[in-house]
């Protein structure tokens, strides 16, 4: 299970990347859950971890961007793409207009990777759609960081069968959701290929700057977590 942090600028992409992080996941958290950052900003940080020799995957949210407004979220999907990130997520809300959008970002030319927005629970017909069109991976998130985590907004049933079977799909798998170091040993029975953390790396609120020991701490406490069925 790899780590992803999430970053907002150059400052912290570097952290990130000397910290520990696995993949370094650029998006603005004072704007919402997939909050997009500036493009000049994306592609400074592109070029930032690319110039120092820093290989690390990067992905780029585009923003909390609504499902009927297709044409804005393929716009912006190119634009992010663009800038040379590997993955671009786009959040994909519960709504009757999401399978035409997964098929548009299926097909737009850019690595995509759907996040499904848990709190209101999963539409299972979306996902299973989004399972059958080569995404390179997909991932769940929450919007209402306040209100819990992902494990309160999902049943551990339904993350184990969304990890199961997307991974049988031949999907990466990703989980996020206002995840801490607490969630370790959950995460790790769950075992996607990467989780996601931004609250769990900043001292005070998740839009508040990356902090470095708290980020250490972290990469600690998902290095030694164990699956609780394992444990001796």
């Amino acid at each position: 299970m790899r780590l992803l942090v999430s970053v907002r600028n150059v400052e912290e992409a570097l952290l990130a990347a000397a910290g520990g992080a696995d993949f370094i996941d650029l998006k603005e958290p004072g704007q919402g859950a997939l909050g997009g950052l500036p493009i000049e900003t994306i592609r400074a940080v592109v070029v930032a971890l690319r110039e120092r020799g820093i290989t690390l995957p990067i992905s780029a949210t585009i923003g909390d961007l609504p499902m009927p407004d297709s044409g804005a979220i393929l716009a912006r999907v190119e634009a992010v793409g663009a800038c040379g990130v590997d993955y671009v997520k786009v959040g994909i809300e519960r709504d009757p207009g999401a399978g035409a959008v997964l098929f548009a970002l299926a097909n737009c030319g850019r690595p995509v990777v759907p996040v499904f927005i848990a709190d209101r629970g999963l539409d299972q017909h979306a996902v299973a759609r989004a399972r059958t069109l080569g995404f390179p991976a997909l991932m769940l998130d929450t919007a209402e960081k306040r209100a819990g985590s992902l494990f309160d907004a999902l049943g551990i049933e339904v993350l184990q069968g969304f990890v199961f079977a997307t991974r049988k799909a031949g999907m990466l798998v990703g989980l996020a959701g206002a995840l801490r170091a607490t969630h370790a040993d959950a995460l790790a029975e769950l075992a996607p290929d990467f989780a996601g953390f931004r609250s769990a790396v900043c001292r005070g609120e998740r839009s508040d700057a990356l902090d470095a020991q708290c980020l250490q701490e972290l990469v600690l406490s998902m290095r030694f977590a164990r699956a609780p069925l394992t444990r001796r």
